[in-house]
């Protein structure tokens, strides 16, 4: 059963790497609307420092962090983070998960199943639906309409040369890739603004590289290019829409922290309020769904 919430709110953190540490703590931390109840890690030594660091405790058993918070945010590997996510829901905590929610589809399913079992509520934390900026020209696009194709372009250089970002030790990303890392990122936007995929069409380009033909439920079509390993010189995320109302650019947003404190927002209402998030569970596997028929396709060629 899900948990009710108080006046304040208790979220929990479970995870210690650099997007927790970054992000995901700082923000609980300075979020006048929440109490930071704690944080777990598999590595206690981690979770004590990042929990000190916040001002909050560390707990080495997950499920007590469990029975002491409402809700918990993940900031984990997308396969380590799918079972824990399980786990929480059936203790009745409200989930904030991370981007994908898992890279294979069961575990995906899981997760969207759990969440609707005990009746929690759901966040994934896309950086565009919660950025003020992006968020507000996402809507202001799918309330416009008349859109016939969309042109992406996510050129990160965490693996390119001389990089020597934190992230880059991530294994899973080591193994998966732009097109799980920050894929789901452009279908964040699209699918708000095209409607569903309807049809993939997908070529690999160079080192990790994906290119992305994809049909929408609206009749549009759209491509993306994905990559983490672009030269720094070449690197950008920009995404643009071509309609009947001419061109429509997205715009830049800075940085995540204010995104993620408009994710726990999105996250208490939806507790609250019984409505989910347009950005929850289901949305999270329906990610997933597509960026493995995407994958498989381009294995493919």
């Amino acid at each position: 059963m899900a948990k009710n919430l108080g006046v304040k709110p208790r979220i929990g953190l479970l995870g210690t790497g650099p997007w927790a540490a970054r992000t995901h703590a700082p923000a609980i931390a300075g979020h006048p609307g929440v109490e930071f109840s704690g944080v777990w890690g598999r590595r206690p030594e981690a979770a004590s420092a990042l929990a000190a660091a916040s001002g909050t405790r560390a707990y080495e058993d997950v499920d007590a962090l469990f029975a002491a918070s409402d809700a918990v945010a993940l900031a984990l590997p997308p396969d380590v983070q799918a079972p824990l996510a399980v786990r929480a829901a059936a203790a009745g905590c409200h989930v904030l998960l991370d981007k994908p929610v898992a890279t294979t589809v069961p575990l995906a399913r899981e997760v969207a199943g759990a969440v609707e079992a005990a009746g929690v509520a759901s966040v994934v934390f896309c950086t565009l639906r919660f950025a003020e900026p992006t968020a507000r020209w996402i809507d202001e696009q799918a309330a416009t309409g008349g859109w016939f194709l969309g042109e992406a372009h996510w050129l990160g250089s965490l693996y390119g040369p001389g990089s020597a970002s934190a992230y880059a030790a991530s294994p899973w990303r080591r193994e998966k890739g732009g097109l799980w890392d920050v894929g789901p990122h452009v279908l964040s936007v699209y699918l708000p603004v095209l409607g569903d995929v309807t049809g993939i069409t997908a070529a690999p380009g160079p080192d990790d590289t994906h290119h992305l033909v994809l049909r929408h439920a609206s009749g549009a079509s759209s491509t993306a290019t994905l990559t983490l390993s672009a030269p720094p010189e070449a690197a950008e995320a920009a995404l643009t829409l071509y309609g009947t109302g001419g061109r429509a650019d997205m715009p830049r947003w800075d940085g995540a922290m204010g995104a993620f404190a408009a994710a726990v927002d999105a996250l208490v209402t939806a507790a609250r309020t019984g409505e989910p998030h347009a950005c929850d569970a289901r949305f999270g596997l329906r990610i997933t769904e597509i960026l493995t028929e995407a994958e498989q396709r381009a294995a493919r060629t």
